[in-house]
């Protein structure tokens, strides 16, 4: 049975300790995987803090070259890392699944590479002159999630090397193993330490995110774990970007034609299973419309095959793991309970953590399907009787992540978009990220930006060189 480890000053360390990872489609053993002790976070959060200073003196256009030596790493070796993430996470390989994450990372590492923040003169006159500069940070500690693991972690390691910074990585201890190969692999073109990895579950990011020498913290992961790095931070009062999930809200306009827009509602809402932050987690459609709506979306579900994503031909794969399978399952239980219209499809295997797509109409906010973000392919669907109250119901949780509209005439649609409380608010998509656009959440969603050049902004600190002539 193979044995990961992690890289720690560009090397591979032996762990003292492993624990198994199993495939959540069929439960068989994928590897095993390394469990940090606190030492080891010392040691890779040391060589980071000594890797620091040389890689900041670099020249701007040689860590882009670096970076974008990174993005070529991770082209030539897609299809390898792509089949670890479906057997770890058990998103499929085809479709908006492994690949197509693979293919963000390659994405959200390339745009990186091309940006910059030159030097800015912010002030001048006869008696002065002021150039703003954006400086490294120093050690930056990154804590990933399971759902989409080496996507967010790109996220998170690109712009922090980029912009001159140093960085310790802790992936999820449920998808830990691609990870680990990902940055084995970046680490061939980086100098040693500039980008090092820590293994284990909340005791060791406790450790990490404490950790003086820490200068800048990004987390990726639930609202109760973003509070307690928020306190964490106080022993070092380290800046954090924070993204805390969401439960967002997307409003179906009155008379929109149901058919038109079902492919981009349903991928928006059963994305990697419903397993994404900014996945549709509400929808709020008119009276007038449900049936048209719940109709078009069920012929869509009807139409897709549960199963492995190993199988090319598979659209739909598991939830990762025990934990979220259950939460989801008693979930549409307490819908089923409380009379909602509930409405599955699909055939799921009998081994793995499976679950069918599931429609649940004639449900009220208050109910826990609509106020828990479910995190999994079950879909609440409310009626609405006119656009206030809808807008009134997606801006009443205290998530605000993305939100969205769907009508006939996106110009119709931007009115009420304007009137939703969230990070993103998409018009006829959902989701729709791009490396340049900035991306963050509002109220229990998190704080900070990433993306383009705010998020390259983020991984950095303003110095003021003030010169009297």
């Amino acid at each position: 049975m193979q044995k990961y480890r992690n890289t720690v000053n560009g090397e591979l360390a032996e762990p003292a300790e492993s624990h198994q990872i199993f495939n959540p489609a069929n439960g068989d053993l994928l590897g095993l995987a390394p469990i940090s002790t606190e030492d080891e976070v010392e040691r890779a959060v040391g060589a980071a803090r000594a890797a620091q200073p040389a890689w900041a003196q670099r020249s701007d256009k040689e860590r882009a070259g670096i970076t974008a030596s990174i993005a070529k790493v991770l082209e030539e070796h897609s299809e390898y890392l792509a089949d670890l993430i479906t057997r770890e996470q058990g998103k499929p390989l085809s479709g908006p699944g492994s690949r197509f994450e693979m293919q963000a990372c390659v994405g959200w590492t390339q745009v990186p590479a091309s940006l910059s923040l030159p030097p800015e003169v912010v002030y001048e006159d006869d008696g002065r002159k002021d150039t703003l500069y954006r400086v490294p940070l120093g050690v930056v500690a990154a804590i990933a999630p399971w759902n989409w693991p080496l996507m967010i972690a790109i996220w998170q390691i690109i712009p922090a090397i980029r912009m001159g910074n140093t960085v310790v990585l802790k992936p999820s201890e449920y998808t830990p193993i691609a990870t680990l190969e990902m940055v084995r692999l970046i680490n061939q073109v980086l100098p040693p330490g500039v980008l090092n990895t820590v293994t284990g579950d909340g005791r060791i990011g406790s450790k990490l995110t404490r950790h003086p020498d820490i200068d800048k913290i990004m987390f990726t992961g639930s609202e109760a774990t973003g509070r307690r790095i928020i306190e964490a931070s106080a022993n070092n009062l380290a800046p954090i970007t924070l993204e805390l999930g969401g439960n967002d809200a997307a409003i179906v306009l009155p008379g929109t034609n149901a058919d038109a827009i079902a492919e981009g509602l349903f991928w928006g809402a059963f994305l990697n299973m419903g397993q994404t932050c900014a996945c549709i987690k509400r929808l709020y459609v008119h009276d007038d419309d449900y049936e048209a709506v719940m109709s078009s979306l069920g012929e869509i579900a009807s139409q897709m095959t549960i199963g492995d994503g190993t199988d090319e031909s598979i659209l739909i794969g598991p939830l990762q793991n025990q934990m979220q399978y259950d939460k989801v399952r008693e979930l549409i239980a307490d819908a089923r309970a409380n009379q909602c219209d509930v409405r599955e499809f699909g055939q799921t295997p009998a081994k793995g953590y499976f679950l069918p797509v599931t429609l649940v109409g004639n449900i009220n906010d208050g109910q826990r399907l609509v106020d828990e973000e479910q995190f999994g392919p079950a879909l609440p669907i409310v009626r609405y009787r006119d656009v206030d109250e809808a807008v009134v119901s997606a801006n009443r949780l205290p998530a605000a992540l993305g939100a969205s509209v769907w009508a006939n005439d996106p110009a119709i649609a931007a009115e009420t978009a304007g009137r939703l409380e969230a990070g993103t608010i998409w018009i006829n998509q959902h989701g729709a990220i791009h490396p340049m656009v900035p991306f963050g959440g509002n109220k229990a969603s998190g704080y900070g930006c990433e993306f383009g050049l705010e998020g390259l902004k983020a991984v950095t600190q303003a110095r003021v060189i003030s010169v009297k002539k």
